[in-house]
């Protein structure tokens, strides 16, 4: 079908297959944050848990060294603090993504007659 496009609805489809992959992208790297952010916020948690005294040791690179409750519980929290921005961030991108995909998608459309509603699945349609 992409050989009997015109030239103009042809730069449209792969601008949203430009735009579907990014969403991909992006979905993937707010799922890994998210994750990362899951996993900060139970260390976090079971810190609490800790005795002050307690000898702890965090990892740098390949090396586990020695620290304390304080610099651990704020190193966690800056952690956290951190992913939730990035989190945040990632999601308002994905949404600006969501958004372009759409209006190209219409642009589109309307450039084809309206014919082939639903030819691609929007970013989200792999299930991410």
């Amino acid at each position: 079908m992409q050989g009997n496009l015109p030239p103009e609805a042809q730069e449209k489809l792969e601008e949203l297959q430009d735009l579907q992959e990014k969403a991909q992208t992006v979905a993937t790297q707010k799922q890994q944050a998210e994750t990362q952010l899951t996993e900060a916020e139970t260390a976090l948690d079971e810190l609490e848990d800790i005795d002050k005294e307690t000898t702890m040791y965090r990892e740098v690179g390949e090396l586990l060294v020695k620290t304390d409750y304080d610099e651990a519980q704020d190193d966690l929290q800056d952690k956290v603090d951190n992913l939730e921005i990035r989190v945040q961030s990632l999601e308002k991108q994905e949404e600006r993504v969501e958004s372009q995909f759409e209006e190209l998608q219409e642009e589109l459309q309307e450039m084809l007659g309206g014919a082939g509603g639903g030819m691609m699945g929007g970013p989200g349609a792999g299930g991410a």
